[in-house]
């Protein structure tokens, strides 16, 4: 599988930027999928709902499906967090995986820069950055897209992983 990520500080605009992109390669008739990274505790499943109350009880893996969509929940309890290539082989096939976040992981990446933040650049100490998408003219010694240029941001994302 083809992977590229984005990333950047907290509120760089990684999320938006992974939702504009996902929707711009997918119309152009590729398959698409995500993987977040959350530095946090987080839960997708709500208390009292009956796949809750599975977790709760100690189900080691709670998988919920519906003629809409299924979901996997694997609850790592004192395990240490699976690396990316672990997560990688639970997707099924698709032509590109987009990760939001892993910024240490070694796969090429773009980071996503808002000058607002006050935060510094990812990209001068990291080789796997291979570009910046920022809301403010900058010049580095590798490619600098406009934030919101989201199709000159797919082109290149596309050319880089060769689809």
């Amino acid at each position: 599988m083809r992977l590229y990520g984005v990333v950047g500080w907290k509120n760089a605009g990684k999320t938006g930027l992974m939702e504009r992109l996902v929707r711009e390669i997918t119309g152009r008739g590729f398959s698409v999928s995500t993987v977040k990274h959350a530095h946090h505790s987080f839960d997708v499943d709500h208390p009292g709902k009956d796949s809750f109350r599975h977790r709760q009880a100690g189900a080691a893996e709670v998988l919920l499906a519906s003629r809409s969509r299924i979901a996997l929940m694997h609850e790592l309890r004192d395990a240490p967090e699976p690396p990316l290539e672990d997560l990688l082989t639970r997707l099924s096939p698709v032509d590109l995986v987009l990760i939001e976040g892993y910024k240490r992981d070694a796969h090429p990446k773009i980071e996503a820069h808002r000058a607002v933040t006050g935060n510094p650049l990812i990209a001068p100490g990291d080789p796997t950055v291979r570009a910046v998408a920022s809301d403010t003219g900058m010049t580095l010694d590798r490619p600098v897209f406009d934030l919101d240029d989201t199709v000159a941001i797919a082109d290149y994302i596309l050319a880089e992983v060769g689809l």
